[in-house]
């Protein structure tokens, strides 16, 4: 796969203005390689119909070396110093080097290309996700592979765990593999089909209104403009059932959650992506995350069957009702319950 990742060189928002300037990004960076740092005058191709063109597959792999929160030594810096990246560089070759080794079903997809970025989020910034509310942290965990059950029916488990979606943000944010997408235009109208559980948006360009606000769908109803080379993608009547996070983890959002999406074409092979989360009910204050999504030489998308011969939920549930019965048995005979075993993931305890 190839990636070229170009976040920070200068915003979405301000690929029609100024750039940043070079010496923003450390040397050897990918992101310094973009065509549109390099020439600030390069513009993207256009279609037949005017539009800047988006179309190709993407991925974020090369975004997997990248915090989503700045660790705190960096304040307010969006780049890695010189040193820093050739550091970053060096673990990030070693990375690809064990994983370029590896066979089975999920090798790591660890990207090409090094990266120069801090974070991916860029506001506030200081590159941190602002502190959840009272309000949010109230609400029930989001259930399944990031929780500790019950494990009663199918909706203990989450969204991810049952094919169903990964959210808006999740869909996009790098993980083991599965990080590509499909960008397809027509002269009203652009299309995003995700590798990962098959979620696919349309998005009209047609200034119709959005939905009614009762209407409330898991990815959001979206519409979008064009501004300069710039896609603007404003998206509202979300359920509260998904969160922001890679894999759909994450604390829950609330169904009041609009997001802001603003995509530029940097580069033959890079698209600026930023993404605005503007939740008041969830979060301490607005905030954006930045990837470039890239092109990578023999990328293919094949159909994600997630649900043939996937047995992890049903196993789930019947490991479960498996350990009520030696529970209820072990009372009877005065016995304490079976032992469970716990697991540390994403800071939580799971059983198993």
């Amino acid at each position: 796969m190839r990636i070229h990742v170009m976040a920070g060189v200068m915003t979405v928002a301000g690929l029609a203005g100024t750039a940043i300037p070079a010496m923003a990004q450390a040397k050897g960076s990918a992101e310094a390689s973009a065509a549109a740092v390099v020439n600030p005058k390069w513009t993207p191709p256009k279609l037949a119909w005017g539009h800047p063109d988006l179309e190709g597959i993407w991925t974020s792999d090369d975004m997997r070396g990248v915090p989503m929160s700045r660790p705190a030594q960096f304040g307010d810096r969006k780049f890695l110093t010189d040193e820093e990246f050739s550091k970053r560089a060096k673990e990030r070759g070693n990375a690809r080097d064990v994983n370029d080794a590896g066979t089975g079903t999920f090798r790591n997809e660890e990207g090409s290309r090094d990266f120069g970025y801090t974070s991916l989020v860029i506001d506030p910034p200081d590159g941190r996700v602002p502190a959840l509310t009272p309000e949010a942290k109230a609400r029930r965990p989001v259930p399944g592979t990031n929780g500790v059950g019950p494990f009663d029916s199918v909706e203990d488990f989450n969204n991810y765990d049952r094919c169903i979606t990964r959210g808006l943000a999740g869909s996009w944010l790098p993980v083991v593999y599965g990080n590509g997408a499909r960008i397809i235009q027509t002269p009203d109208s652009v299309i995003i089909a995700y590798e990962m559980v098959h979620d696919t948006r349309i998005i009209p360009l047609d200034n119709r209104p959005h939905i009614g606000s009762p209407i409330q769908q898991l990815m959001g109803d979206a519409r979008g403009r064009w501004e300069g080379n710039t896609l603007v993608v404003e998206t509202t009547n979300f359920t509260d059932r998904t969160s922001i996070g890679p894999n759909g983890g994450g604390p829950r959002h609330s169904a009041a959650m609009k997001m802001t999406e603003r995509i530029t074409r940097i580069d033959p092979e890079m698209i600026d992506y930023e993404l605005r989360v503007d939740d008041p009910k969830t979060y301490a204050a607005p905030w954006t995350l930045r990837m470039t999504l890239t092109q990578q030489s023999g990328y293919e998308i094949y159909e994600y069957a997630c649900h043939e011969g996937n047995g992890a939920v049903k196993y789930a549930l019947s490991a479960e009702r498996a350990y009520e019965k030696q529970a209820a048995e072990n009372a009877a005979k005065g016995l304490p319950p079976p032992e469970r075993v716990f697991e540390r993931v994403n800071g939580a305890d799971r059983g198993r």
